[in-house]
């Protein structure tokens, strides 16, 4: 069965994380990136940002939970059994600090058949809480076999 398309555009409430320097060396150690705008308070004083930041790809682990909301949306009651992982991608707006409390909103961007395959678009807008200011914007699609 197909995912209807009356989903497309539907929201979930924004989930909030705060960022703090411990789980930013984490990630840049778990993945690998040990540049000191992200590791050395010291060095990165005197980097671009005058401070520690985080690596762009850190919005995978303030922006997470909003695919969860949409994934396990039980109105829409997609099929995770036979669910893949098809495509990424963001846009980075501006840096990422420690302290920052991050609001990420996710939506439904779009959903569409193709191949005998349902493909499900979920899109997020992060946001700094203390100014509003928007830090990125993704997409994650998913394809559902059926």
């Amino acid at each position: 069965m197909a995912v209807d398309k009356k989903f497309i555009g539907k929201k979930y409430p924004p989930v909030e994380y705060e960022v703090c320097r411990e789980k930013i060396k984490e990630y840049a150690t778990a993945v690998g990136d040990l540049n000191p705008l992200y590791m050395d308070e010291q060095k990165a004083k005197q980097g671009p940002y005058k401070g520690i930041v985080a690596p762009p790809l850190f919005v995978v682990v303030y922006a997470k939970d909003v695919l969860s909301q949409a994934l396990f949306d039980h109105e829409m009651a997609l099929n995770i059994a036979m669910l893949v992982h098809g495509e990424q991608e963001y846009e980075f707006v501006d840096v990422v600090r420690p302290g920052d409390v991050i609001l990420t909103e996710g939506y439904i961007a779009d959903i569409y058949e193709k191949s005998d395959k349902d493909f499900v678009v979920v899109g997020s807008t992060s946001k700094r809480k203390s100014d509003g200011k928007v830090l990125s914007r993704g997409k994650w699609t998913f394809v559902i076999r059926r």
